[in-house]
């Protein structure tokens, strides 16, 4: 069986700078983060002497693009590495396998490069936007470009420029541990005796995407009210760092009345299943996903992680975290009691048999997609698969201006 190592390619509108990347998904892995590692190929009659500067860029988008009105604007554009691709500041520079083939593949006119992520940069994180809003999506997004100028801060030739979209991940730990979150409330009642008990119990603390989230529900009441029904929630709770904003939504939710009413004196147990899917909120305004790219399956946005001794309060960028929200109606005079149960999604860590089983699914669909899509093409030589991008062509005249 021959295995083939998927590129991805885009070139600048005239054609003559191209950017190849094997991957866009970077995993932080909280120690260290992933370098984005690619080649560019450059026309060396276009370049003449130029030179060509790479940049890698974060946008941080916190407000809607249509409400930018009077100069003032809802995003921040920041520069975390920028460096000259060509000609090479080290010739001697180290290359991953994939770079190897490329350049072997590419030619003379082949130039490696690499970008670093600095220390405690956010991860990608995309707020769904609704049905008929087609601005720039809010969130912290990454971009990678290439230009050809003279000096690094000549302004940038639209068509002599190249950039793609590029994803800061997080992976949840390689063991998830033996610990089950769980939660105690209960609930006395104004000129009644006794009070209503209620205990989450969850049976793991972090969980994979796509898995169901099992909640154990016990309840017991020893007051003279009754519980009418049983409602359960897993809750996405977003934090806009920018702005110093919160707010929640729930992604999977149930409402039963089995075992209901649950009288004074009476008890029980009995244990929901949800489970969180991006594909279940669709065109739901500000659910958060884990940066979201075109034609892609997309999760719903990870928990942020951080390193051992540090808070998520200390995390920038948008901060998401989880939690299962079990709520009873007693009734009018009753009210509600409510409590939280706080875990983590995440992706599973590479070499675990869930991400194996992942990576499998997904290798499925892209053979399928190859076949049926014309924007790819296979070099058997090497066994690269090239996912072309669709490059906006430009007229000859605006080509040889420069």
């Amino acid at each position: 069986m021959v295995v083939s190592v998927k590129v991805y390619k885009k070139a600048t509108p005239n054609g003559k700078v191209t950017f190849y990347l094997g991957r866009r998904d970077f995993i932080d892995h909280l120690d260290y983060c992933d370098p984005v590692d690619g080649v560019v190929v450059v026309d060396e009659e276009y370049l003449k002497r130029r030179k060509v500067f790479g940049q890698l860029a974060t946008t941080y988008r916190y407000g809607r693009e249509e409400d930018e009105v009077m100069g003032v604007k809802f995003s921040k554009e920041l520069i975390l590495c920028r460096e000259v691709i060509v000609p090479m500041n080290n010739p001697n520079m180290e290359m991953t396998p994939v770079q190897e083939k490329l350049v072997r593949k590419l030619g003379a006119n082949a130039h490696p490069f690499t970008f670093h992520f600095p220390p405690n940069s956010p991860s990608s994180v995309t707020l769904q936007q609704e049905g008929d809003d087609n601005g720039k999506p809010l969130g912290v997004e990454y971009t990678i470009r290439a230009y050809v100028a003279d000096t690094e801060d000549e302004r940038q030739h639209k068509r002599s420029m190249v950039s793609l979209v590029i994803k800061k991940l997080q992976y949840a730990p390689p063991t998830r541990g033996q610990r089950l979150p769980s939660s105690l409330v209960s609930k006395g009642f104004t000129f009644s005796n006794g009070k209503i008990s209620l205990e989450v119990t969850l049976d793991r603390e972090i969980y994979y995407h796509g898995e169901k989230v099992a909640a154990t529900v016990q309840i017991n009441n020893s007051s003279k009210k009754a519980v009418k029904n049983i409602k359960v929630f897993v809750i996405q709770h977003t934090e806009i760092t920018m702005v110093n904003a919160q707010f929640s939504k729930h992604v999977a939710q149930l409402e039963t009345k089995e075992g209901c009413p649950i009288t004074p004196g009476a008890n029980l147990s009995k244990t929901f299943y949800l489970i969180p899917l991006a594909a279940n909120n669709k065109d739901r305004h500000g659910i958060a996903l884990d940066g979201h790219l075109k034609d892609e399956d997309v999760n719903l946005a990870s928990s942020t992680m951080v390193s051992e001794g540090k808070s998520t309060g200390d995390a920038c960028g948008i901060v998401i975290s989880y939690s299962v929200r079990v709520k009873l109606n007693c009734g009018t005079l009753g009210g509600e009691i409510q409590t939280d149960v706080p875990f983590k999604l995440a992706q599973p860590a590479p070499g675990t048999i869930e991400k194996k089983r992942s990576n499998a699914m997904k290798k499925m669909k892209s053979i399928e997609q190859h076949r049926n899509t014309k924007g790819y093409y296979q070099d058997d030589d090497d066994n690269i698969v090239f996912e072309d991008f669709a490059k906006m062509r430009m007229n000859n005249a605006e080509m040889n201006d420069q």
